[in-house]
């Protein structure tokens, strides 16, 4: 990501400082903690001369499974392939349509959608809470219909929605639940870990994910045998035996080399979440300014950050304020899908909350390597600042 660099600044009387710029993320210095671990991990791979489905992708499997409390974990190319082979692995056990609807919150990264309309179904877009950035789950019941095949959360930021009224709604009527979790890696509802809450989960290993690769991947983990038989099949070309294809499948599938090295950071990722939530706890207590709208976590200690998000209604100002100080960002995300040209056909439709949180969101410096001078440093310099 950025690169660490030095900043002039003045002080007083003439004297000069060099003001070290503090990166949104680093995975230099992320990956750097495991970089002989890393290295021997490659080695090995290309020794073995075995590439694709061998025994390191299913070690891995077998791990994050576990790791998530499921019978099952299925490597795939990436965090939005996921997804779409969950949605078309259902819709080939159970007969669902073109045009079949998918509830989604109208607050998530275009990928959730994506997924749905790749498999010629058709999205189903519901508010999101403004405090949490999660579906809104009292407005999930109006939005089924008898089309409605599945409800679709995604844990955004690191926090999960709320499950319990989402299964409740789920299992009363009878539809199928799938977690987007590509940014909840570890976080936990009651206890149970994001990736078991639902009927199938899709996870992103994308580099800059809590677990991330060093390149692009994905998984699914479910406690469905059938839906797992089913997608490990449609993933290898629709084949389970080779040049014996059952069904129309695709390629999707995560390589040697990616799981080695997921094998080796899933070991941090405990840790690593923790200080996340450490950083959290500073940011949280520390950041008192009226222009600055804090996120709201009702069950902190489940929240595992993948971003550390506020609302500034004069967030170009800040952003550029803030980046005056050598303190750099993201917007996570700067358009709600809805207004996205590759989904022109909503561009009509309002959902206000959804637009409001794009309209004002920033994402703060959040890593496991971040100091605490420089979380410091970034609350005196957000609590300085003045419209």
């Amino acid at each position: 990501m950025t690169r660490s660099s030095n900043i002039a600044c003045e002080m007083p009387k003439g004297l000069e400082c060099e003001l070290t710029e503090i990166p949104f993320l680093s995975l230099k210095d992320v990956n750097g903690r495991q970089r002989t671990e890393l290295i021997e991990a490659f080695s090995e791979v290309l020794d073995s001369g075995w590439f694709i489905h061998g025994k390191r992708c299913t070690e891995f499997e077998k791990s994050f499974a576990a790791y998530c409390g499921v019978s099952h974990c299925i490597g795939v190319a990436n965090g939005l392939d996921a997804l779409k082979l969950i949605l078309r692995g259902y819709a080939k056990m159970e007969g669902w349509k073109s045009g079949d609807e998918v509830i989604v919150p109208a607050n998530t990264f275009i990928a959730t959608m994506l997924a749905i309309s790749e498999n010629s179904f058709k999205p189903i877009l519901v508010e999101p809470l403004l405090d949490t950035y999660l579906i809104d789950p009292a407005l999930i019941e109006e939005a089924i219909t008898a089309r409605t095949k599945a409800i679709m959360p995604v844990h955004l930021y690191g926090q999960i929605a709320e499950m319990g009224s989402i299964i409740e709604i789920a299992r009363r009527r009878g539809i199928r639940l799938i977690e987007d979790a590509a940014q909840a890696h570890g976080a936990r509802y009651t206890g149970k870990p994001a990736g078991s809450l639902g009927d199938a989960a899709g996870f992103s290993f994308y580099p800059g994910k809590n677990l991330g690769a060093l390149g692009d991947g994905g998984a699914i983990t479910t406690n469905d045998p059938g839906l797992a038989k089913l997608i490990r099949i449609t993933a290898n070309y629709g084949s389970s035996e080779k040049y014996i294809h059952e069904v129309k499948g695709v390629n999707s599938r995560l390589d040697e080399v990616q799981s080695a090295f997921l094998s080796i950071k899933l070991r941090l990722l405990d840790s690593d979440n923790e200080r996340r939530q450490d950083i959290s706890r500073m940011y949280l207590s520390g950041i008192i300014n009226e222009h600055v709208v804090l996120p709201s976590c009702p069950y902190a200690k489940a929240h595992v950050w993948h971003v550390f998000v506020v609302r500034v209604k004069e967030r170009e100002s800040f952003r550029a304020y803030l980046d005056s100080h050598g303190i750099k960002t993201l917007i996570h995300y700067p358009v709600a899908p809805h207004l996205q040209k590759a989904f022109q056909e909503y561009s009509s439709a309002r959902y206000p909350i959804s637009e409001q949180i794009h309209r004002e969101v920033l994402s703060l410096p959040m890593s496991p390597t971040l100091k605490d001078e420089d979380v410091h440093r970034v609350i005196d310099c957000i609590n300085d600042f003045r419209h």
